[in-house]
């Protein structure tokens, strides 16, 4: 078991200078866009998205900060929010070889941040397999590969993707591809996607599942839910995540490991969707039982 609220890093990239960072102003963020639109709008609803957005402590923290990059910029963050994190069950972390980390999605973007500063504590290049929009994040982009891109970057994606999964990187992937939702009162993913087992064997790599604990407010579940019920397809609910995310301060989360699941148990006896499943529950099951196993009857 470990635990940090501060974390140190090895060697951090620091290609921008202290203060150089241009303040994010919401107006002037609507007037470039759509000018047209962002004269109309009333200045209170301005001032509401600078609160709701938390855009004067996120300025601050950026001219501090913004010029550091990858790990660097990961301690700083995790200081700021005062966070504390449990790691149990690293032991189940093999020293050597490739793998495909795989964990439940809680928290939509905090969870992967605390993700990544554990499995490069323990390796030395990690992968998180993002929506191509977290590319805007450029001090963290040397830990993002992109897997939505369309059009006339998709072959280009196909190509980085499968050099990622050839070279010797750790991966980190959330196979719901989405935050964690409330279903039957209780917080959990919704599908896990196929793709990841289907990888693992491809590229031959083991996949180690991982529990994260937390949970947003209940108001993200509520708005996800009446969405849902009103028949909107536009997750309406992840315009509230920079807001959920500043609420994670000075809070506990625990991560749990389970052991290393060979990539040639994913064989032919179920589809891979059901593989997919099977792991999803596992990774439930970690809080719950010590190295539950894959195949126990449901």
């Amino acid at each position: 078991m470990t635990e940090s609220s501060q974390n140190k890093s090895g060697s951090i990239k620091e290609a921008r200078e202290p203060g150089s960072f241009q303040r994010i102003d919401i107006r002037k963020v609507f007037y470039d866009k759509s000018p047209g639109i962002a004269r109309f709008i009333p200045g209170f609803v301005y001032r509401y998205l600078e609160r709701f957005l938390h855009l004067d402590w996120f300025n601050v923290f950026m001219e501090e900060h913004g010029h550091k990059d990858g790990l660097g910029f990961l301690d700083a963050a995790f200081q700021e929010f005062n966070v504390k994190m449990t790691f149990l069950g690293e032991e189940n972390l093999p020293k050597e070889g490739k793998f495909l980390f795989v964990s439940n999605h809680p928290l939509g973007g905090f969870d992967g941040d605390m993700l990544i500063w554990l499995i490069r504590k323990h390796y030395p290049k990690v992968i998180v397999l993002v929506n191509d929009v977290l590319m805007n994040i450029k001090n963290l982009a040397e830990f993002f590969v992109p897997i939505n891109k369309h059009g006339g970057q998709a072959r280009d994606n196909v190509r980085l993707l499968d050099e990622t999964y050839r070279s010797e990187a750790q991966i980190l992937s959330f196979p719901s591809g989405m935050v964690s939702r409330k279903v039957k009162g209780k917080v959990q993913d919704l599908e896990w996607q196929k793709s990841f087992v289907v990888k693992a064997v491809q590229y031959q790599r083991d996949v180690i599942p991982i529990h994260v604990s937390g949970h947003n407010t209940k108001r993200f579940y509520r708005i996800a839910n009446l969405r849902k019920f009103l028949g909107i397809k536009w997750n309406l609910e992840m315009f509230f995540l920079p807001d959920e995310s500043y609420r994670h301060r000075n809070k506990h989360f625990t991560f749990i490991i389970g052991k290393p699941i060979p990539y040639t148990t994913f064989d032919k006896t179920y589809k891979p969707i059901e593989w997919a499943e099977k792991v999803r529950k596992l990774v439930y099951r970690l809080p719950e039982q010590e190295n539950p196993s894959l195949l126990r009857s449901e």
